[in-house]
């Protein structure tokens, strides 16, 4: 217990079962389900970089394995390339209906670590398939061989080439988890270097706060079925021996009264970084910004399972729907 927590008397929770509600579809109920009986994850200490690249090249083969058929049904093109010397993912929707300029910034998720190459290249296809529109999925630099800011870097440089050809007004940036943390904090980046902002941000189960302060990280540890409990290494080996509280770390901190776009948030009611959102929302309101909260019932961190859940079908209307506001 933090000695600034010492001062007051804790609330007891006596062990109990938690069962997934009935308010929540099938799937999901299956999932949190399975979730319960799987082990936490555990992550190598921020000084064993070897323990590190090893984690990560197990999670990258997973997903080099799962993405083909993915891939498959979803109807969206990939070309891979590099935008300002970044690896990239431009999707493209194969209907063809991306022709009117608008663009998502998106940045994968993973904790900081994982999620490059074959998770990166999903995720922006499905979006791009999902929102008819093109997606620019960001395969930006990682620890342990490139932590902070080397990240945030890749994706501010991707914007900014973007910029040359197409108004800030046709672009929103967004990102989970990880992610979202960059997308916030590549936002704030932008307004500080004095570049136009985007139309809009999205922040999906976001990162914000990597001291992880938040309530949410006490109350849902173990029933966020998929992150159990925090993730001090991670925030470590990214942050890389600089202040956590640095608004480009933790964007939660920043100063929102100079200014940031309208912003979308999602989380859910298990989701460990709950608290991370409910905060972001509240900071970004107190300085007048537009923002929207949008919590779903029992949803643990990132999806149930791999978006087969009709919840998902919910986010990504709503999603979708503040694209559609933002952009004009």
């Amino acid at each position: 217990m933090a000695d600034e927590d010492r001062r007051y008397t804790p609330v007891h929770v006596s062990a109990r079962d938690i069962p997934p509600p009935s308010t929540i579809s099938p799937i999901a109920q299956q999932f949190l389900s399975d979730g319960a009986a799987l082990p936490r994850m555990t992550w190598p200490s921020p000084d064993d970089k070897e323990a590190w690249r090893k984690q990560i090249a197990a999670a990258d083969e997973m997903w080099d394995q799962m993405a083909p058929p993915i891939l498959a049904k979803v109807a969206a093109t990939i070309e891979t390339t590099r935008i300002a010397g970044v690896l990239c993912h431009d999707c493209l929707p194969k209907a063809g209906a991306a022709s009117d300029g608008r663009v998502y910034l998106f940045i994968h998720g993973g904790a900081f670590v994982i999620g490059a190459g074959a998770f990166a290249k999903v995720l922006g296809a499905r979006y791009a398939a999902a929102f008819g529109m093109r997606v620019v999925s960001v395969d930006y630099r990682m620890p342990p061989d490139h932590p902070f800011p080397a990240p945030l870097e890749d994706c501010v440089a991707v914007y900014k080439a973007l910029l040359e050809t197409i108004d800030s007004s046709r672009i929103v940036i967004g990102g989970g988890s990880a992610g979202g943390n960059l997308a916030a904090a590549a936002t704030l980046m932008i307004r500080d270097q004095g570049l136009p902002m985007p139309a809009g941000t999205v922040l999906l189960t976001p990162e914000v706060d990597l001291t992880e302060s938040g309530d949410s990280f006490r109350t849902n540890e173990d029933l966020d079925v998929i992150l159990k409990h925090g993730l001090p290494e991670c925030n470590a080996l990214y942050a890389d021996g600089h202040d956590l509280r640095d608004p480009y770390l933790s964007p939660l901190f920043g100063d929102f009264s100079k200014g940031f776009p309208p912003t979308f948030i999602q989380t859910g009611t298990r989701d460990l970084f709950l608290s991370n959102s409910v905060l972001m929302h509240r900071k970004l309101r107190s300085a007048g910004i537009e923002a929207e909260l949008h919590v779903w019932e029992a949803l643990p961190h990132g999806a149930f399972g791999r978006g087969e859940a009709p919840e998902h079908e919910e986010i990504t209307t709503e999603v979708g729907r503040f694209m559609k506001k933002v952009l004009g």
